[in-house]
């Protein structure tokens, strides 16, 4: 683990490589789970004033989830979460593409200049999922089956996963976070 800041960062950020490969996984994270999406206390209210916004781009199935439970619910272990379509279905923001590609709603609202809330930050951060500790935020990579087609993408490219997650990093930390993520990645690797 790499300290910085109030971060504790797992070197698999930078031992992983990950470039999303939406052509063969068609946004399997969409779709695919036990619960919706974490999402931080702090979006609730952005996601729920997002709605409007997303609906066109929103499955029927999806507008009636929200409509009836909200944009965001509380799952089995208390956490908030995207609301599904069903016990264990699609997160009721996917929009399928026409060939089946499921993305965000709420990302095609912010795209459109509709919402400026583009997503929850776990979905833009992942694979990295956030944990709280005591003192300190822990950075870890989540490995998913579903993401084998990511995984062999940023290979091929030689893309670290915390480099690829450039944007979300930024956004959730910091450009000044970010660049000390990368001096850590650059001194990680003079290591190896």
């Amino acid at each position: 683990m790499i300290i910085i800041e109030n971060t504790l960062v797992s070197e698999d950020l930078f031992e992983e490589h990950f470039v999303c490969d939406l052509v063969s996984c068609k946004g399997a994270c969409c779709v695919e789970g036990d619960s919706g999406a974490p999402v931080d206390e702090e979006e609730i209210t952005q996601v729920q004033d997002a709605i409007e916004a997303a609906k066109p781009w929103m499955t029927k199935e999806g507008i009636a989830a929200v409509e009836l439970y909200g944009g965001v619910v509380q799952d089995s272990d208390g956490d908030w979460v995207t609301t599904l379509v069903s016990e264990k279905g699609a997160c009721a923001f996917v929009h399928y593409t026409s060939d089946g590609t499921a993305l965000c709603a709420i990302e095609m609202a912010n795209k459109a200049g509709h919402t400026q809330f583009r997503k929850p930050i776990s979905c833009h951060l992942y694979p990295i999922r956030l944990t709280k500790l005591a003192d300190y935020i822990g950075l870890n990579y989540h490995k998913w089956p579903i993401c084998a087609p990511a995984c062999t993408c940023g290979s091929k490219l030689q893309v670290p996963a915390y480099a690829f997650l450039k944007d979300a990093i930024i956004r959730k930390f910091g450009e000044p976070y970010f660049l000390q993520l990368h001096e850590a990645y650059r001194l990680w690797k003079s290591e190896k």
